[in-house]
């Protein structure tokens, strides 16, 4: 998965991310959004748009906040 919205988007939900992303791979969970990783073209739109600074490339994901990148993994598994 390109990139992965971690702790800092819960209880922001602010859809900048939303809105710059060309092929609309955003998506909204009940505490915050999550980026479809299939349909991601890693374009980093998302990333400078955030103003919470909440989206990382999966490989720099800060340790603090690995446990997202299941927990992104985990709300697509069923879709």
């Amino acid at each position: 998965m390109p990139f992965v919205i971690a702790e800092p988007c819960i209880g922001v939900k602010d859809k900048s991310c939303v809105e710059v992303c060309p092929v609309n791979c955003i998506y909204e969970g009940d505490d915050q959004f999550y980026i479809h990783p299939d349909e991601c073209i890693d374009c980093q739109a998302c990333e400078a748009a955030c103003p919470v600074q909440a989206i990382f490339p999966d490989n720099g994901v800060p340790e603090k906040w690995k446990g997202f990148i299941g927990k992104n993994r985990e709300h697509f598994a069923n879709k």
